[in-house]
């Protein structure tokens, strides 16, 4: 029987266009023997239903652990949650995982990074398909093989018939990735998360899972989150970004705005790293000098201060705050903002001291006219049929 109170009240939240998932100052830590790995540390947003985020940011920024957060799949006796993540209303921070089961595939689900260690080897694809079908949808074997053999075709795998029968091992990793898609998919969620989906994929077959990804959410008009360490993965496909550093948002902004006016180093940084179309064969990619940071003893002040070239003593004593640029929707947390005077003044005394990580931006420098060339044909293409 239907709680009429309940779903009058789910009906009004859709009205009011409230977003589905706000997220407020998460926190994802981790007791281990060294210390706490502080693997997400403040995290605060919302997703407006329908809509696709970006996270972006290098391995062992957060992004991965995140989004794990946010669907309540890092438990366990070490792990230390707090803050908010209000889905659809609900509280799942506060929810056990039995609780978190009922939720899980119906209404959100994940597209993990590496699907053949997502996968089961030693099982066919059409059981670990209908295992999940039949045990959220509650349907016969004969119905839920006949959905997953339409959700195969769904994602484009052809011969579903005889695809279905077959072991993970006999397919290539991009059919191995559609098959995780069509799982993720199988019970219609409201909101998916994809995980580096593109990961060791070559390009031609990236670009037909992320247009396959994002045909099935307009398809379907579910909120996606795209996990990913590549700016020019999504360019063109989602309508925010946000970029993590050390656990933190580090900056903010909606899509189009983040590459027409990206105020912090790091994205900056990440910017520098795509390889250029014009450049010539063997030419050295672009890398952030220095290492991440170690995030049991993060570095005082500024968590990208280490390998910033704009990098001032204040930046090394005093953390910087999430501060909200004067287009709506972008925040970012830099005490010399890419772009401003104090940030030009702060580089030409870095570059007259010599100091390495200046020194090894000059050069980048100079290539970012080119760059923009080609971030403007990723937002152009990208959204093309494969």
């Amino acid at each position: 029987m239907t709680d009429v109170g309940a779903e009058s009240d789910r009906l009004t939240r859709v009205d009011r266009q409230e977003p589905l998932l706000d997220v407020i100052d998460l926190r994802t830590h981790f007791q281990v023997e060294g210390g706490i790995v502080k693997a997400v540390d403040g995290v605060s947003f919302t997703l407006d239903r329908g809509k696709t985020l970006g996270i972006v940011g290098e391995s062992g920024s957060g992004k991965t652990v995140l989004s794990r957060s946010i669907m309540r799949l890092t438990t366990g006796s070490n792990v230390i949650t707090t803050g908010e993540v209000r889905y659809d209303g609900r509280d799942l921070v506060t929810k056990s995982t039995k609780e978190m089961q009922g939720l899980w595939g119906v209404e959100m689900a994940m597209v993990f990074q590496d699907p053949m260690t997502s996968l089961n080897p030693v099982v066919k694809v059409g059981r670990q398909m209908t295992e999940h079908i039949r045990h959220h949808l509650g349907v016969s074997k004969s119905e839920a093989r006949d959905t997953a053999i339409e959700l195969l075709r769904s994602v484009r795998i052809p011969e579903p018939e005889v695809r279905i029968d077959t072991y993970p091992h006999e397919m290539s990793g991009g059919m191995r990735q559609r098959v995780c898609i069509a799982i993720a998919l199988a019970c219609g969620p409201k909101m998916l998360f994809a995980d580096e989906p593109t990961t060791a994929l070559d390009v031609t077959v990236q670009h037909q899972i992320l247009n396959l990804l994002a045909q099935q959410q307009q398809d379907r008009f579910m909120t996606m989150i795209m996990v990913t360490h590549d700016l020019g993965v999504v360019a063109g496909r989602t309508d925010e970004i946000a970029v993590m550093y050390a656990g933190k948002v580090v900056e903010k902004a909606p899509t189009n705005q983040l590459f027409a006016d990206m105020r912090h180093p790091y994205t900056q940084s990440l910017l520098w790293s795509i390889p250029k179309v014009s450049q010539p064969k063997h030419t050295r990619l672009n890398a952030i000098a220095g290492r991440p940071p170690d995030l049991i003893s993060p570095p005082k002040g500024c968590s990208f201060s280490p390998r910033c070239p704009y990098a001032q003593e204040k930046c090394h004593n005093e953390e910087p705050p999430l501060t909200a640029a004067a287009a709506p929707g972008h925040q970012f947390a830099c005490w010399y903002p890419v772009g401003s005077p104090e940030n030009e003044a702060a580089y030409e005394k870095n570059l007259a001291a010599g100091v390495p990580q200046t020194l090894a931006a000059a050069g980048k420098l100079q290539a970012t006219e080119d760059l923009g060339s080609t971030i403007d044909l990723l937002t152009n293409t990208e959204g093309a049929d494969a």
